[in-house]
């Protein structure tokens, strides 16, 4: 049976290559997006709300779907101020999973953050782990976490230190074994490819997957196989 899918944040880089593997999967009919902004896609199968996530609970039932996605986020540097960067992460994703649910969703997938953790003392990251926490707890039936570390991708803003950071992560990559191979970057076009297929759909409650997890799944993907855990 044909599915509603429900995006937030589809205009970053994870999302907009996330947008339009949803668009092209057989299982959806409807493709929903809410934003403060047009993606500037069309297709028979999307769906827009130009939205103020201020005022969201003033429209409920355009969260109406079977499978809410986010992929929202910013940067404290971005968003001005700590309190601005908590509303984008945590204040309106939580709000907007919460009138998800209540339309009928059954499924969450959660785009978070390598060394998401409630209890760090780094502000970004116990944010993060915030959520991860929110979310798990919000009563979906499948909640997916995926904890990607450096994105790469062309980003529609330039980040000089992210680049040289994950430049770095990048060429060293091949280093990283262990417990280290969670900090190896990974193409956003993989996490949204594995996140708009899922193959973990046989997951109960919710799970969380480190970047390098992701990878696995997606080139055991590629290789034509069924990811089993």
């Amino acid at each position: 049976m044909a599915k509603k899918a429900l995006l937030i944040g589809a205009t970053g880089l994870i999302g907009s290559h996330l947008l339009s593997y949803l668009l092209d999967a057989e299982q959806y009919d409807t493709v929903a997006v809410v934003g403060r902004r047009s993606t500037g896609v069309k297709h028979p199968k999307l769906v827009e709300h130009i939205c103020d996530f201020a005022s969201m609970n003033r429209h409920p039932e355009i969260f109406a779907c079977d499978d809410f996605y986010n992929c929202m986020g910013t940067t404290i540097k971005k968003a001005g101020s700590k309190d601005a960067f908590r509303e984008v992460d945590y204040t309106y994703p939580l709000a907007a999973a919460n009138l998800a649910l209540a339309g009928g969703a059954k499924s969450c997938w959660l785009v978070s953050s390598i060394g998401a953790d409630i209890t760090s003392s780094i502000f970004y990251l116990k944010t993060k782990g915030e959520v991860e926490k929110a979310f798990a707890e919000a009563g979906f039936d499948r909640t997916i976490i995926f904890r990607p570390a450096g994105l790469l991708g062309k980003r529609n803003e330039f980040r000089l230190k992210e680049t040289v950071g994950i430049g770095f992560m990048k060429l060293i990559s091949p280093l990283l074994v262990g417990g280290l191979k969670k900090n190896r970057p990974i193409e956003a076009q993989h996490v949204a490819y594995v996140m708009a297929h899922q193959p973990v759909n046989h997951v109960k409650g919710s799970r969380v997957f480190e970047s390098h997890e992701i990878q696995q799944i997606y080139d055991s993907m590629m290789m034509g196989c069924r990811y089993m855990e």
